[in-house]
């Protein structure tokens, strides 16, 4: 069977909640709560352990993209779901027919500096731009876990390397 090709993700959060700087202190941690089905459906469907995440801050000033993230489970149950003390309890789900799923993600790399949306935007202006088509930068774009084209998660990448300090010893 041949090897499925590498996928790319962006997967948002308020950092007030969770953080790339959480991420990096804990390593790995379970992206629960999902409560759209869009969204559930690229978790559930689509992702893969080893595919690659943009991790977007939301709900911040400014927003944008604070480092990279791996997804490092298949996708599971999210537990939350069934869970009547959770904020994500959904009492509609059942575990013998889960409606919501998630995956684990584990740290890779937190950018020196944050790639704003309006920076994204700046390159996505233009048919011919380097990120033209991104979903994220698409006016009411609000899914919090999206596709994202291999060239554009590398354009993501060059710009957050072109704005990392020099670092002498």
């Amino acid at each position: 069977m041949p090897r499925r090709k590498r996928r790319y993700w962006l997967m948002k959060s308020e950092p007030e909640v969770y953080s790339i700087e959480d991420l990096e202190r804990d390593g790995q941690e379970p992206w629960d709560g999902v409560r759209n089905y869009q969204a559930r459906n690229s978790m559930r469907d689509e992702m893969a352990v080893g595919d690659l995440v943009l991790f977007y801050h939301s709900n911040a000033k400014p927003p944008g993209v604070a480092g990279v993230a791996r997804v490092c489970t298949a996708a599971y149950p999210d537990p939350t779901a069934f869970d009547p003390g959770s904020d994500y309890y959904d009492p509609k789900s059942d575990p013998e027919a889960p409606r919501w799923w998630m995956v684990d993600v584990e740290f890779v790399e937190r950018f020196d500096a944050l790639v704003s949306l309006d920076a994204l935007k700046a390159e996505g202006d233009g048919a011919d731009a380097p990120l033209a088509g991104m979903l994220v930068i698409r006016r009411g774009q609000r899914l919090s876990v999206q596709a994202v084209e291999a060239a554009h998660f590398a354009h993501v990448l060059k710009i957050a390397r072109a704005r990392t300090r020099v670092r002498v010893r």
